[in-house]
């Protein structure tokens, strides 16, 4: 982990911080396992970013004036979110065209956010499909 992330991870209360650490493990584990290539870690507007050459960036937060929820975000200028939404608008929660809203004291729903950002990870292969060819 780069310094200055793991600095701001440390930051983080427990309870978020070990579920900010687990979406960080699902997005290194699926760039590996989709063989994408380094993955880019880095702090972009004071939070955790991941970024690789085939995707959209993906950035990680919680805030304190919503203490009991996290956040997954996405660039708001791609059909990220509206994809999303449309596949798991009965199980997500999301933050207009810019993020997924995930409580801390829900588990968390690994299925469709794992494939929510290997859609993201991939983004560059697949803005031009409809669905993103999904």
């Amino acid at each position: 982990m780069e310094k200055i992330v793991k600095i701001q991870f440390e930051k983080y209360p427990e309870n978020a911080r070990a579920r900010l650490e687990e979406l960080r493990a699902l997005i290194l584990k699926h760039s590996a396992d989709l063989e994408l290539g380094e993955v880019e870690e880095s702090l972009k507007w004071g939070e955790p970013s991941y970024s690789v050459k085939t995707g959209s960036p993906i950035r990680i937060d919680w805030k304190q004036k919503t203490p009991n929820d996290y956040y997954v975000f996405f660039n708001c200028q791609t059909k990220l979110i509206d994809t999303f939404n449309e596949l798991y608008g009965s199980v997500l929660d999301f933050q207009g065209n810019r993020a997924i809203v995930l409580n801390l004291s829900k588990p968390l729903p690994k299925a469709e956010i794992s494939h929510c950002l290997e859609l993201a990870l991939t983004y560059k292969k697949r803005k031009h499909l409809p669905l993103l060819g999904v």
